[in-house]
């Protein structure tokens, strides 16, 4: 009997780290172009929840995780479909890194050596196991396959693409410490125990007989539903082996064992699917009550930051090295500029360009309705402005999402001005032809003598009526108006099935 609650305890951890996603964010003066450019590597260029989760899961298991940028060059496919260029993230299996670190700084990384095995086909045709050996440094890379030297070039990025993070940091040591190494144990010992109860069960399940007095040769056995055994001597007795053993005390050692995995790890007994009762109980509360998941939480957070601001940077660097372009801000991007602090050209020698931060969204649930009043009485007072507001409620580009707000307030704007448009032309044609006002609009003044005989019936919008005045700069948002209020619609044509009437 095997329950592998190591890879069920693992996987919730690496989940309620990362379950939620990661935002980045850098200086104001470089919004409007590095937001747009890790939005493209994480989410167009890789999968970003599936790169986090393998990162994640590479930590808790192995205790180290090793993340390679590496640049893949545009290429065309044998049907002419072309491919850009993309700058990719690959987590790497740590059984198969080797780095060497400087003896005096644990964290400058001298050289790092990828080898692994893979399957090919020889000039014979026979399938063979090969192994390729990558070396890296800042000033080289060397590809070698089965010893052989197989490429050798300059190192053109000048650093080492490789990032290294400790998934719980041990002192004096340059290793990290996986979630699991303390459990295995208990869940091997844990899965004896439990196979020893299941033998037992299976034991009394079925019973061994006990003839005394009696052989069972010379027993006669009765056929059917009731198994009447017969001709036994009368000091011959028949009996099961009964279950003399009390299950209780190796059921509470399971127990003991099984809670003792969720304290070493931090993950509550009821977090693997128990039943637990419903309630709207609060984020603090709850973060009081996940108190030792929050800890082991808040120490992988900080691991995690360290290497994913060094991805970042990684990544912009390559985007500046083969993608130059990249380094302009682009219009057709969400980025928006919206001051003159703001360069349109980045210079890839300023360090602050490479200043990215994370930002973790918090583990557990949050009510909306409790955030929201609390951003609200923030805005009431003055303590909040409406794009902190934003990214307090997880948005990645507040720019973006207020200037969302402005053209769709401007454009509810325009349509209520067209209404109010053809509402005045209705009330003008009904008091033109019944000289009776509509109701709520008054009744015009009467013209006076002079005007009556130079002015005609159709000189202008009649008085006392909803009107906009002519001009320079009114005559354009005129004309808008009764574009959107009397602007023809392009024919639509139906394509109906050709099984329909």
């Amino acid at each position: 009997m095997t329950v592998n609650y190591v890879a069920a305890l693992s996987r919730y951890i690496t989940n309620f780290t990362f379950g939620r996603g990661i935002n980045f964010q850098c200086d104001k003066r470089y919004e409007h172009i590095i937001p747009a450019l890790l939005d493209r590597v994480w989410t167009v260029d890789n999968d970003k929840k599936s790169t986090l989760w393998q990162m994640g899961e590479n930590g808790s298991v192995a205790g180290d995780c090793f993340v390679k940028i590496a640049y893949e060059a545009p290429w065309v496919d044998p049907a002419g479909n072309e491919h850009p260029g993309r700058v990719r993230i690959l987590p790497l299996n740590a059984a198969q890194c080797f780095p060497e670190y400087h003896p005096h700084d644990r964290d400058r990384l001298l050289r790092f050596k990828l080898k692994y095995k893979f399957y090919g086909t020889s000039l014979e045709g026979t399938r063979n196991v090969f192994t390729y050996t990558e070396i890296i440094t800042e000033e080289y890379i060397e590809e070698y396959v089965n010893d052989e030297l197989l490429d050798a070039r300059e190192n053109p990025l000048g650093m080492i693409p490789i990032v290294h993070i400790r998934n719980i940091s041990v002192s004096g040591s340059p290793w990290g410490l996986s979630d699991i190494v303390d459990i295995i144990p208990l869940n091997r010992e844990f899965n004896e125990k439990a196979t020893e109860v299941s033998d037992i069960i299976n034991y009394c399940a079925a019973p061994v007989t006990i003839i005394t007095g009696a052989k069972a040769t010379n027993l006669e056995r009765g056929g059917g539903g009731k198994k009447v055994w017969g001709g036994l001597p009368k000091d011959a007795n028949v009996f099961n082996l009964e279950n003399g053993v009390d299950l209780a005390g190796p059921l509470a050692y399971l127990d003991l064992i099984k809670r003792s995995m969720h304290e070493l790890t931090g993950v509550p007994e009821t977090a693997l699917g128990q039943m637990q009762p419903a309630s709207n109980t609060s984020g603090v509360a709850l973060a009081i009550m996940y108190q030792p998941i929050m800890s082991r939480y808040a120490l992988k957070q900080t691991n995690y930051s360290i290497g994913l601001r060094m991805i970042n940077e990684l990544i912009l660097r390559t985007l500046f090295l083969y993608e130059p372009e990249t380094l302009a801000y682009n219009p057709d991007t969400d980025g928006i500029r919206t001051s003159d602090d703001q360069p349109p050209t980045l210079d890839p020698a300023d360090p602050a360009v490479y200043d990215i931060t994370c930002d973790w969204p918090p583990p557990l649930p949050v009510d909306a309705l409790v955030k929201l009043n609390e951003i609200q009485v923030k805005l009431s007072l003055g303590l909040e402005s409406k794009r902190g507001a934003l990214r307090d409620l997880g948005e990645v580009y507040p720019e973006v999402k207020m200037q969302e707000i402005y053209d769709e307030r401007l454009t509810e704007t325009k349509e209520d001005g067209a209404l109010e448009y053809i509402r005045a032309q209705i009330n003008s044609a009904i008091l033109q032809a019944t000289g009776v006002p509509p109701e709520g609009v008054d009744a015009p003044k009467p013209a006076s003598a002079e005007g009556s005989a130079s002015e005609g019936a159709d000189a202008g919008p009649l008085p006392g009526l909803p009107g906009i005045k002519a001009g320079t700069d009114s005559q354009s948002m005129l004309n808008e108006l009764v574009t959107l209020s009397k602007g023809t619609k392009l024919a639509q044509r139906r394509n109906p099935d050709k099984d329909s009437d």
